[in-house]
């Protein structure tokens, strides 16, 4: 297993350290959470540069890499709702669409192709991990900065951070659907092929 591939595996840990830090009462583990992901989403840059530009690529990276980004922002997308920042049905469909792509991708190798991520796909990535970050930073001053630095600020920060996640996740979702629905497109062939 080359450099790549072990960074691409080192996020699917990332994803199950990340979920206690964001859900549990651990001091400063929303801040510690932060910087996971934060360094979850610079080896999801790095992983992809090298395996151009280096060692090259292989069909598990192709495959692997877009699962464990998966993995990595539905654990963090799922701890939101645990925390009530992001309603279940963002959710849902987040992960509904990750299942639908994933299944084409399974189906086109099974038929001996492998589907690298495709533009819309990044792009949808890029925008989910953005979210994430911005919405664990607000975790973060919630819960480890302001609590100790200024606490009469918590409660409007509290009521302007939730409105912002609850649209930042809406926006993110929707994004999802339309790279979800751009993807099914450009690989209908794919699809119908296998119900004729």
């Amino acid at each position: 297993m080359n450099l790549p591939n072990i960074l691409t595996v080192s996020r699917l840990f990332l994803a199950f350290v990340l979920i206690p830090l964001i859900v549990c009462d651990i001091p400063f583990g929303k801040s510690v959470a932060l910087v996971l992901f934060v360094l979850g989403g610079i080896t999801d840059y790095l992983d992809g540069h090298l395996a151009r530009n280096v060692y090259g690529t292989t069909a598990f990276g192709k495959l692997m890499d877009p699962v464990t980004d998966k993995v990595m922002v539905c654990a963090a997308f799922v701890s939101f709702v645990e925390l009530q920042l992001v309603k279940a049905i963002v959710v849902v469909v987040i992960i509904s669409r990750e299942f639908i792509v994933t299944g084409l991708r399974l189906l086109a190798l099974n038929e001996g192709k492998v589907i690298a991520a495709g533009a819309w796909g990044k792009h949808k990535t890029i925008w989910q991990i953005v979210a994430v970050a911005i919405i664990l930073l607000g975790l973060s001053i919630q819960y480890d900065i302001l609590p100790h630095r200024n606490p009469a600020l918590l409660p409007d920060f509290c009521h302007a951070f939730g409105t912002v996640a609850h649209l930042l996740s809406i926006a993110v979702a929707l994004l999802t659907v339309v790279s979800g629905c751009m993807y099914l497109y450009q690989h209908r062939a794919l699809c119908l092929s296998d119900l004729q």
